[in-house]
This record gives structure tokens, C-alpha cells and sequence, in this order.
């Protein structure tokens, strides 16, 4: 739809707030939106230039609009909500979290026996959950069976069955696992009272559970029966002894959540902590893939209606790092600024930044330990995946790095036979550009590794990835012609984040399959660069910070620097160490010479 077929419908479109369909010409759902005035939010689609050829793309394909008017804002927030998670549409943020969660599900029957499933039955039980582990979850059962006797056969123990004594107890009411009601022996009412305990374990709440122990264990001891009121104190430790190693946080808090959200390109992380009584009682992390340019604050908005929904919570005060926009008047969002609140968010982020690290780690391939044949299979894939001319057993891979235009380095690493070979791996001090250039600096530094292995009739390698966007793929190429070499090796661009690998000249890029080994193996080249050439930054840009301050000081010559560099670490650590230490070090000379030169340095400041 072009702007100008818009704007034939344009006043068409309600000023009411609602949501908004856009449809393709095969009429597919591409996205769902809401809006507090219908028509303002969709002429914007076709009124202003995007930033991102994604929404350039959604705008591109639309065919038909549809509208549903609401009441108000937060019913066009949960209708959105509702309809992405059931359609998922292609252009709208996609939690990728597709596991079916385990419930603890009370029964619906006479004395209602407890048990886990995955399948939640529209039968009148009651089910407490969900959980993010099924083996939290049997670990759970198998700690609440300790404690409270409630029956697990799947006997039918109705009123009439029970009095003509159609059951006799088995072995687990010898065991004193279960008090016997298909004999009588224990009635509706004393069943139900366990199962409140349950009730009460589940959400977090041990201290009325251990109350009720404690009043039972009074009882006991009142009527003298002294054995019985043992066994219930040794239960009441034991709960005790596992409420301390449950993660409390503090009882004065009541019931709350708590989010926080980590952003890395089209990808978010959200971490969420569900807190009950004091106690966290619930961990979940996911990732949400963003589609268009949607901020912090719109991901981490979806993601809290989202989760709150799948984690059926009914806590009316929510976490958050930042300001939201959330239609919902009945939550109190709360950005802490200290306090046991503020340590919940702090340790929200410590998970999310943890899942972004692993998940990072198993996306990337790493094939030490592997057989040939595994190698190469790898490095069969990308070949095919790439049209290569030649298997790229041989791979280089480039990354620039500045720090505000100030010592500029640039770094190369070499993985042969789809493993990292370190002893080729390269820094390169750029010599020829001043400020920020990542261009020209990649034009250098190309230029001299493969004059370099021209030079010394050293081979080739089969593939070169340039990490960065096309400007930096042209540089590079630019050097690939001047050197002769168009033709005997490939090169091709890396967009950051976005991983797609953009060939000169072309206008569109290629995807690996986000679950292809050779993505992963793509992946760990990229990272390895990073690391190489940010460890090697901050190397430089630590000795450049020392030796532009000290190096210009009559008498301090550079050996001298390499000394005080090596004993302080930092000019700090010079300006404040004791006058006796320097002149042990470097003598009274250089010790006077570099006391005046900070104490013109402090006049001046």
C-alpha cells in the first residue's frame, strides 16, 4: 500500500483507542498493534522514514488494514497481548519460549490427590503453578509428601464405596505416608486441612505451615502422647532448616514481581522473579526477538504482560529498572532506589546478563575434540551455504576498534580447519588514519596482511570476513583490488548484530539458518575477534593514557615509564604513592622532576 492509497482510507480510520491488523496481498497476518487513537498510530506508518529496513518492508507489504475499537487503552493492551500469542505474527515481537510449563494439580475428587502435569484440563481442579523446572516441581511433591499424609492411589473414594468398606489400607498407610481415609480411618475435613498446608508451601508461605505443626505438636504433648509430638517437632525443623536455604529475601515484603531486561540488537533477554511472602518462588528467563524498532520500554511492556499472565500473577506491585508505559491502573510500578527492592533488581539483571552469556556460549561451535570428518562437514555447509568455490579451511576474520578517535587498532584472527590458529593471529597499529575512520582503517590493515603474505609467497586463505556493514566490506575491497587479489580469495561482510553476510556488489545479504552449525561457527569467529581486539584495546589505550602524560616530563624517558608502569599500574597510583618509593624506584632526579610536573599539572586544574 503506497502512501498515497493510504490517505484515500486515512479518514476512514476510527479516532477511538483499539487495536490495528495489517494484512499482506495473500492476506497473512504481519502485525498487530494497539493505539490510544487509532488513526494518529497508523497514518504514522505512512507519514515518517524509518530508520530500519524492517518496518520499511512491513509498510511495503501491506495490503489491507483492520480495526477493532475498545473502551480503553489497557483493553486494546490485553487484546494485542492475546492475539499476538495466538497468531504470532511475522513482523511482531516473538518470545521465544515455547516449552510447556509443569502445574502441581490439586484434583477435583473425594480426598483430591496432588500430582504433576503439563496438561491444564478445564475440569474443575485446581492447578498451582506453573513452574519453570519439572524436577523443582517432583522435587516439591516429594518434600510436601514428607510432611503431609495425602493419598496417591487412584482408588474412587466416595461416601458409599468407604462405608461398605470396599478398600483396606495399603502399604503406604503403614509406612505413615497416608492416614487411611479409604478405611475411615481419616475424614474429608482433616484431608482438607493438608491440603491448605500444600496450598500454604507452594506460594512461598512456611510459617503458617510451621504454625500449624507447632499447634498440632501442643495437642499432642497436651494429651500426652509425647511420640506423636516428636515426630511433628523433628517435621517442624526440618521446614525450618529448608525455609533458611529458600531464597528469603526479607519479611517485611509482601507479594511482588520484579523484571529486569538486558538488549542486545534484535535480541532482549527479560528476567523475572515472581516473590511471595518475602520468598522468590519463581526464576524465569526468556528471549524476546524484536522485528521492528521497538524500545526498551515496549519489549520490556510485552514481556511483563506476557510472563504475569503465563505465571498467573496476582501481585499488584511490579520491579522495573525504568519508567514503562503500562495501561494497567490497578499495578504500582516501582523504579527502587535502595533497600531489599533495589538488591530483587539487582539480582534480576545478574540472571539476565548469565542467560545472555550462556545462551551466547551455545551458539557458537566449537569443535576441539571433534573428528575430521565433523570439521569438515562444518566447513562443507558454509561452503554450500556460501557458493565458495573453494572449502574455506583457511578463514580470516577483521574488527576495528577506537576509543573516541584515540589509539586505533585493528585485529585479525585465523582459524584453520574450523579452530582457532593463534599463532597467526594478528594486531595491527594503524598508522595511516587520524580520528574516527573505520574505513580508511580497514583499508589499511587489510592491505598490509595481504601485501604481507604476498611478500613472503604465504597462502592464501579461502575466506575473509570483514565485521562491519557494506562501507567497511567496500574499503576492504578497495586493497583486495590494489593488492591483484580479486579472484583468489572470497570476502564478505558481517553486519553487526543482524548476522547477515553481505557480498560486494550485492544489494542482498544471505542468512545462514539460525540453527546451521556453520552460523555457530561464523558466530565464534566474530566473538574471537571481539575479544582478541578489545583485550589488546585496553592494553593500548592504558599504556597510551601513561606514556602521553608521563613521556613529556625532561628526564622521564621511556624506560623509565615501562618501570613506574609496571610498580603503579596507573598515573593515579604515581601522583598518590609516597615520595620515599619513588625515589627507591627511579631515583631523586626523576623523583623531583615528576612531583613539580604534577603539582604545575594540580595549579592548572
Amino acid at each position: 500500500m503506497t502512501q498515497q492509497e493510504f490517505q484515500q482510507i486515512a479518514h476512514t480510520i476510527p479516532l477511538q483507542p483499539g487495536i490495528y491488523k495489517y494484512f499482506d496481498a495473500d492476506d497473512t497476518l504481519l502485525y498487530v498493534g494497539k493505539a490510544k487513537e487509532l488513526r494518529k498510530r497508523v497514518s504514522s506508518y505512512f507519514s515518517k522514514t524509518f530508520t530500519t529496513y524492517k518496518t520499511h518492508e512491513l509498510v511495503q507489504r501491506i495490503q489491507r488494514i483492520e480495526f477493532t475499537i475498545v473502551d480503553s487503552e489497557q483493553d486494546a493492551f490485553l487484546l494485542e497481548n492475546a492475539l499476538i500469542k495466538e497468531y504470532q505474527p511475522r513482523f511482531n515481537i516473538n518470545l521465544k519460549d515455547d516449552k510447556t510449563y509443569p502445574y502441581i494439580v490439586i484434583k477435583k475428587e473425594p480426598f483430591p490427590r496432588i500430582f504433576l502435569t503439563r496438561k491444564k484440563i478445564n475440569d474443575g481442579s485446581e492447578y498451582l503453578g506453573p513452574f519453570t523446572s519439572s524436577g523443582k516441581v517432583r522435587e516439591l511433591i516429594s518434600f510436601i509428601r514428607q510432611y503431609i499424609p495425602l493419598r496417591t492411589c487412584k482408588l474412587n473414594l466416595g461416601d458409599a464405596q468407604i462405608r461398605r468398606g470396599k478398600y483396606k489400607v495399603c502399604l503406604e498407610y503403614h509406612l505413615g505416608n497416608c492416614k487411611g481415609p479409604c478405611e475411615g480411618l481419616q475424614d474429608a475435613a482433616s484431608y482438607d486441612e493438608g491440603l491448605q498446608q500444600v496450598r500454604n508451601i507452594l506460594k512461598g508461605n512456611l510459617g503458617s505451615v510451621i504454625q500449624h505443626f507447632k499447634k498440632q505438636m501442643q495437642e499432642h504433648a497436651t494429651n500426652l502422647e509425647f511420640e506423636k509430638a516428636e515426630s511433628v517437632r523433628k517435621k517442624i525443623e526440618h521446614l525450618e532448616n529448608y525455609q533458611s536455604k529458600s531464597v528469603i529475601v526479607s519479611k517485611h515484603l509482601s507479594s511482588l514481581d520484579v523484571f529486569a531486561i538486558l538488549k542486545d540488537g534484535d535480541t532482549a533477554y527479560v528476567s523475572y522473579l515472581m516473590v511471595q511472602n518475602g520468598t522468590i518462588v519463581q526464576t524465569h528467563t526468556v528471549p524476546l526477538e524484536t522485528k521492528l524498532e521497538e524500545t526498551e520500554e515496549e519489549v520490556l511492556s510485552f514481556a511483563i504482560s506476557r510472563m504475569r499472565t503465563d505465571f498467573n500473577s496476582l501481585s499488584k506491585e511490579v520491579i522495573v529498572p525504568f519508567e514503562i508505559e503500562y495501561p494497567d491502573p490497578t499495578l504500582v510500578f516501582t523504579i527502587p532506589k535502595g533497600g531489599d527492592k533495589k538488591k530483587l533488581l539487582e539480582l534480576a539483571l545478574k540472571n539476565v546478563n548469565y542467560f545472555q552469556e550462556e545462551l551466547r556460549r551455545k551458539k557458537v561451535l566449537h569443535l576441539e575434540g571433534r573428528t575430521d570428518m565433523e570439521k569438515k562437514k562444518v566447513l562443507y555447509e558454509l561452503q554450500d551455504y556460501l557458493h565458495l568455490q573453494e572449502t574455506p579451511v583457511h578463514i580470516e576474520c577483521f574488527d576495528n576498534s577506537n576509543f573516541q578517535g584515540s589509539y586505533p587498532v585493528s585485529a585479525m584472527v585465523c582459524f584453520r580447519d574450523g579452530m582457532p590458529s593463534k599463532k597467526d593471529y594478528r594486531h595491527y597499529h594503524v598508522k595511516t588514519v587520524k580520528g574516527i575512520n573505520d574505513f580508511a582503517t580497514m583499508k589499511e590493515v587489510v592491505y598490509r596482511r595481504y601485501q604481507r603474505l604476498l611478500t613472503e609467497e604465504m597462502p592464501l586463505p579461502q575466506l575473509v570476513i570483514i565485521d562491519g556493514g557494506k562501507g567497511q566490506l567496500g574499503a576492504a575491497m578497495e586493497s583486495i583490488h590494489a593488492l591483484n587479489l580479486h579472484g583468489r580469495l572470497t570476502i564478505v561482510g558481517l553486519a553487526k548484530n543482524e548476522e547477515e553476510i553481505f557480498f560486494p556488489g550485492d544489494s542482498a545479504s544471505i542468512k545462514l539458518p539460525w540453527d546451521s552449525n556453520s552460523l555457530k561457527l561464523v558466530r565464534r569467529i566474530r566473538d574471537e575477534v571481539h575479544r582478541f581486539g578489545i583485550t589488546f584495546h585496553r592494553n593500548q589505550r592504558s599504556k597510551g593514557t601513561f606514556k602521553n602524560e608521563l613521556e613529556q616530563i625532561d628526564g622521564i624517558g621511556k624506560q623509565t615509564v615501562i618501570v613506574l608502569l609496571k610498580e603503579f599500574k596507573s598515573v593515579k597510583n604515581i601522583r598518590n604513592a609516597d615520595k620515599k618509593d619513588l625515589v627507591h624506584l627511579i631515583g631523586s632526579k626523576r623523583t623531583d622532576a615528576l612531583l613539580a610536573f604534577f603539582e604545575e599539572k594540580e595549579e592548572k586544574e
